[in-house]
């Protein structure tokens, strides 16, 4: 494992959020370890809902690609944003805090949530994915109206 300096944990972040807010799962995918850690906040009853399948727990390159994949696939692209507020770098350590703002392609329904995100690279290579999010907020824009 090396050792990443500021500078070089800066620039990967910066490559790996530019290359979210492109918008093309395979580029994402590769600056992902072809094993990792990948968690999402959520309950665990709630992963890998036929509404949001993107929710779940991950742990390859691969899983990384669908991830993105599939949240293309539920949410309305043309009226999606992102807003990091701040990015906080400790080593290999990063911390990206800030809101999305999305539209749920079934039901129609915006929402925002806040986030945070805390990724570890080694290698030059993201190895920890974890997120902690408005879950309440993205469930509510995927229920149907009369449930």
């Amino acid at each position: 494992m090396s050792i990443a300096t500021p500078t070089n944990t800066q620039t990967l972040v910066e490559e790996l959020l530019r290359r979210i807010g492109e918008g093309d799962p395979e580029r994402i995918a590769e600056l992902y370890a072809e094993r990792g850690d990948w968690k999402l906040s959520w309950p665990e009853a709630e992963h890998g809902r036929t509404a949001t399948p993107w929710i779940r727990h991950r742990s390859t390159r691969a899983d990384a690609g669908a991830h993105y994949r599939e949240l293309a696939e539920y949410h309305v692209p043309e009226q999606a944003a992102t807003e990091v507020e701040r990015v906080l770098i400790d080593g290999n350590d990063v911390v990206v805090l800030g809101e999305i703002r999305q539209t749920a392609r079934s039901t129609g329904r915006a929402y925002r949530a806040r986030f945070a995100m805390h990724l570890t690279f080694e290698d030059g290579l993201v190895t920890r994915h974890h997120v902690y999010e408005d879950s309440l907020a993205v469930a509510q824009a995927f229920t149907a109206e009369d449930q």
